[in-house]
């Protein structure tokens, strides 16, 4: 279809596609500039250059140039080199479900949207899944680390809030509680780690960091509002919604770089914590009622 032929609401769609291709093929050639593992910057070349070549198609349809999302392009780019190449590249993705929909719409009059839409969606899937990245290698040890730390930890304090009522006292026992727990489930995951055939991947002794790495952080920022917040019970409300917020990022995290079903997965997170957390709350009443602890 000739440029002059296109109807108005169908150029507009085309040259905004034409922005976003040219868009991420700054961003995949940002990256592949970048990074340091030869193959992980073959396979962002490779996808950089699709991008190019959507750009230029779209360009033959519509006879015109068009620049760049440059807000758009910075913030994937250091959403990825700061979260992880594949979270940020499947995040990107994500937000091409429209534009593929407007391909398939307008298919049958311009036949390469149909080829572009087919490229979309296999050949780029293709090429993201195979991008290596270590941190994805670990997730599970993260997970792990964070998981144990919001549902044990979010227990902890708030049987401690209650029975000790006093914020110094319960930051004291927090850390002391967090910091000995987290050198026992990273030394459970190094021998976990080092017990499993293959690993998929995995060295123990990092499997081992980033679990205890990520439980002593956790422990920190739980911890925080009773160094900061001289109510115990305002502290508590704080640190629940901080493991809110740890819950929804790390899922939103996990569901968008693993494929996984984000509203479940927070659900039974929340339910867990603040299960655990009301429970551990009522335990901490009943210490103080009959033993006396912080009378």
């Amino acid at each position: 279809m000739a440029a002059g032929n296109l109807g108005d609401d169908i150029r507009k769609a085309l040259l905004k596609s034409q922005r976003n291709e040219i868009t991420e093929h700054i961003i995949y050639g940002r990256l592949a500039r970048s990074e340091k593992d030869p193959r992980n910057a073959r396979v962002l070349g490779r996808i950089a250059g699709d991008e190019l070549r959507h750009y230029k198609v779209w360009k033959g349809l519509t006879g015109e140039d068009a620049g760049p999302y440059r807000l758009k392009a910075v913030r994937y780019y250091l959403m990825a080199k700061v979260l992880g190449l594949t979270f940020g590249i499947k995040l990107m993705e994500m937000g091409e479900g429209h534009a593929q929909d407007f391909y398939r719409m307008i298919s049958r009059s311009v036949p390469a949207a149909a080829r572009i839409e087919r490229d979309e969606n296999a050949h780029e899937k293709k090429l993201i899944a195979m991008v290596d990245e270590e941190r994805l290698r670990y997730v599970g040890s993260i997970v792990l680390g964070l998981n144990d730390a919001l549902v044990e930890f979010t227990g902890a304090l708030a049987g401690f809030s209650f029975a000790l009522q006093s914020g110094a006292v319960v930051a004291m026992a927090g850390l002391i509680t967090g910091i000995a727990a987290s050198l026992s489930m990273g030394a459970s995951e190094y021998l976990s780690t080092k017990s499993e055939k293959g690993g998929e991947g995995k060295k123990p002794g990092k499997a081992a960091v980033y679990t205890t790495i990520t439980y002593i952080l956790t422990v920190l920022m739980m911890v925080a509002p009773f160094m900061l917040l001289q109510n115990v019970l305002l502290a508590l409300g704080a640190t629940i919604s901080i493991v809110i917020l740890l819950i929804l990022f790390f899922t939103f995290y996990t569901s968008v770089a693993q494929d996984l079903p984000f509203r479940r997965r927070f659900a039974e997170m929340i339910t867990i914590s603040l299960g655990v957390a009301g429970a551990s709350f009522l335990i901490g009443m009943l210490v103080k009622a009959f033993l006396g602890v912080g009378a």
